[in-house]
């Protein structure tokens, strides 16, 4: 199987302006498939911006089936990759802090809620997710999904490896002082769990926030195979199966668990 080329958009696009990101979101594609790229990650609420007003919320919510959606599944087919895309999601009276991936024939493969909401604002404007393992296939490869805050349990993270996840994809809104997280956090995650690991982070000032930048794909050897800066870029890392298959061999953390004494952490 042939390793997954696969795309990190480092951008917080425009706040509260949709049709403008489709379009950045759109001539980004173009460039992640004209260097090979099957699969484009974007930011957490890419789709809207991040540090929105309460009150704009609601309006700029969207059905995962919605107007957007397909206008990325008309994105996603016309340049023949994958993309998965942070939005707000509305479903009936309830929003929900959500990643959606649609496939390279332009239908969708899987819906993920954030299930770990952070800080005043997340915990004012959404409900939280309830489904903790969202998986979906692409090309061979189980993918998952997380949402930033999500990644920073170590619970979560391990029980995706525990069914399988091969690349965890986390778009995210991580901001200073945290950085940490990105720079140090996440490839311990890929090590301990045996997955790559592909976090994908805004950047610059918006609002009262100052995202960090610093995307990454981490992997489960532990090294990091692509970093991003602090500035607007996209960045380029190999979802290698073949490495994935050898690391797993040769680390023995699931292997040597020992569930039975774990008990108390549920």
């Amino acid at each position: 199987m042939p390793p997954l080329r696969t795309a990190l958009l480092q951008s917080s696009g425009f706040l509260g302006d949709v049709a403008e990101n489709l379009k950045a979101l759109d001539e980004a594609a173009e460039r992640a498939a004209q260097a090979g790229a099957g699969l484009l990650v974007t930011s957490e609420m890419f789709l809207t911006g991040y540090a929105l007003d309460l009150d704009a919320v609601p309006g700029l919510a969207e059905a995962s089936d919605g107007d957007s959606a397909r206008t990325i599944g008309e994105i996603a087919r016309r340049h023949g990759l994958a993309v998965l895309y942070g939005y707000p999601e509305r479903d009936g009276d309830t929003v929900y802090n959500s990643a959606q991936l649609i496939g390279p024939d332009g239908a969708s493969l899987a819906n993920y809620r954030k299930t770990h909401l952070f800080g005043c604002f997340e915990q004012d404007a959404f409900t939280p997710g309830d489904t903790p393992v969202v998986q979906a296939d692409l090309g061979g490869i189980r993918i998952g999904i997380m949402i930033c805050y999500d990644v920073e349990f170590p619970e979560n993270v391990r029980a995706h490896a525990l069914v399988g996840t091969d690349l965890l994809l986390v778009p995210t809104a991580q901001m200073h002082p945290f950085q940490f997280v990105a720079e140090h956090l996440v490839p311990v995650r890929a090590f301990e769990n045996q997955m790559y690991v592909a976090y994908v982070n805004r950047t610059g000032p918006e609002g009262e926030f100052e995202f960090v930048g610093l995307s990454c794909l981490a992997s489960p050897d532990g090294t990091t195979r692509t970093r991003a800066g602090r500035g607007e870029e996209m960045v380029f890392g190999e979802v290698d199966p073949e490495l994935l298959g050898v690391s797993r061999e040769n680390n023995p953390y699931l292997r040597d668990r020992r569930p039975g004494l774990y008990a108390s952490l549920v």
